[in-house]
């Protein structure tokens, strides 16, 4: 009989260090937003596999639908042989595209994958070199997408030197001291001091960032970010890698700035658990790539596919987007409270459209200081039979990343496990 501890220290031995995993569990097996460690202990999960279980772990439907592609066959390679599946998914994202005019959709395994071919889109459609990301973003582990990423440590430490061509403007959080007007100041000033507008081939935001704490780009950053673009010919990339889906009571998250991007990047609770990653952009842009120049042998999966376009089915038919806004606002309101309250740690800045719902840890009661033990909260919560992600530039962040397709029921005994885990 194996236990927890005895897979810790096997993974010691055979697992380098620089994987990290947040929690001592062994997973094995889960349902909708249950799972059960190796020693049979229950957890309630509101992790999500790092917001890829939108739909919750083994949805029938999804199952269902992969278990009919495992009896046809499991990969041949879009490339040499093509198949329906991802035809057909591809006309599905581009019909749901939050742009106008056609678009084309390509897909690959990692969200990672998606950034970056998204990049390489982009500077095949416009021929210049440069790329602007923002700070507190993350966009991947891949060369190129860790350059992109605005935090050093754990991504770029020891991994330098990193690609050329790549900036940073402040993310505005204007809790943490910077607005709007001091992000637009900053990237008019990279534009004198460090690249000219006519060399930036793409503009790439997470409509809400992941990593950075849950922090939802402000609709009128993105209206100037578009303005922007069209003034100088730049691409606007949306990174809706973990906002996508769902999550935040759209499709997607940058809908609800009413702002249009060229190309929008996609994976996690695109295919309910199985990998798989995409680019969605305008048909013009998308076919500027040489043939052979995009690409993967895996990319595509067919078993993948079959699972997204269920996922798809799922977010239809049990109206998830409807639910993320209910679900969201019930979570919501029971944080709310929480922060009321003196017999908790304190906690502030309660936010999220939908169910991409984050919370602060502070120094005091009524003040926004960052506390950085996001993290001791959610492994205090691991005690209480609860998976909780912490994240933030400071980390101070706890994000809620239940599946939309949790019960009530669960969603309250989920808070209830919270609740305990607040308490000093």
């Amino acid at each position: 009989m194996t236990d927890n501890a005895r897979l810790l220290d096997r993974r010691t031995a055979a697992v380098p260090r620089g994987v990290s995993t947040a929690t001592a569990v062994y997973i094995d097996r889960a349902e909708n937003a249950e799972i059960w460690d190796v020693e049979g202990r229950r957890y309630i999960d509101f992790a999500g596999g790092i917001a890829v279980l939108n739909t919750g772990h083994r949805h029938p439907k999804v199952m269902a639908a992969v278990q009919d592609q495992l009896n046809r066959f499991t990969h041949a390679c879009f490339q040499v042989t093509a198949y329906e599946p991802y035809v057909e998914l591809a006309e599905r994202l581009n019909a749901l595209a939050p742009f106008a005019g056609p678009a084309k959709t390509i897909f690959f395994t990692t969200g990672a994958e998606a950034v970056e071919n998204a990049v390489k889109i982009a500077r095949a459609a416009t021929g210049r070199p440069g790329v602007i990301a923002f700070t507190g973003g993350f966009h991947g582990r891949t060369m190129m997408t860790m350059a992109m990423t605005g935090k050093v440590l754990p991504y770029k430490r020891k991994f330098g030197p990193l690609p050329a061509e790549t900036f940073h403007v402040p993310f505005p959080i204007e809790a943490y001291g910077v607005t709007v007007e001091d992000s637009l100041r900053a990237l008019e000033f990279l534009f004198k001091a460090d690249i000219e507008p006519d060399r930036v081939a793409a503009i790439v935001i997470e409509s809400v960032q992941g990593e950075g704490g849950f922090h939802a780009a402000p609709t009128a950053l993105m209206q100037a970010l578009r303005s922007i673009c069209d003034k100088h010919g730049i691409l606007l990339i949306a990174d809706e890698v973990q906002a996508g889906f769902g999550r935040t009571g759209k499709m997607f998250g940058v809908q609800h700035s009413g702002v249009e991007p060229d190309l929008v990047t996609v994976a996690k609770s695109l295919a309910g658990g199985f990998p798989l990653s995409g680019v969605i952009g305008r048909a013009a842009l998308m076919d500027a790539a040489e043939p052979g120049g995009l690409g993967g042998t895996y990319a595509g999966s067919p078993v993948a596919c079959a699972a997204a376009l269920a996922v798809l089915d799922v977010i239809a038919e049990e109206k998830l987007l409807e639910r993320a806004d209910a679900l969201g606002a019930r979570a919501k309101a029971r944080l709310e409270a929480l922060a009321q309250r003196n017999d908790v740690q304190p906690i502030a800045g309660v936010r999220g459209h939908g169910s991409m719902i984050g919370f602060d840890l502070v120094q005091s009661r009524g003040g926004r200081e960052p506390r950085g033990e996001a993290g001791k909260l959610a492994a205090k919560a691991l005690e209480h039979g609860l998976l909780l992600l912490s994240c933030g530039i400071h980390g101070e962040t706890v994000r809620l990343l239940y599946p939309l397709t949790i019960s009530e029921a669960l969603l309250d005994e989920g808070l209830d496990k919270l609740e305990a885990a607040l308490k000093v």
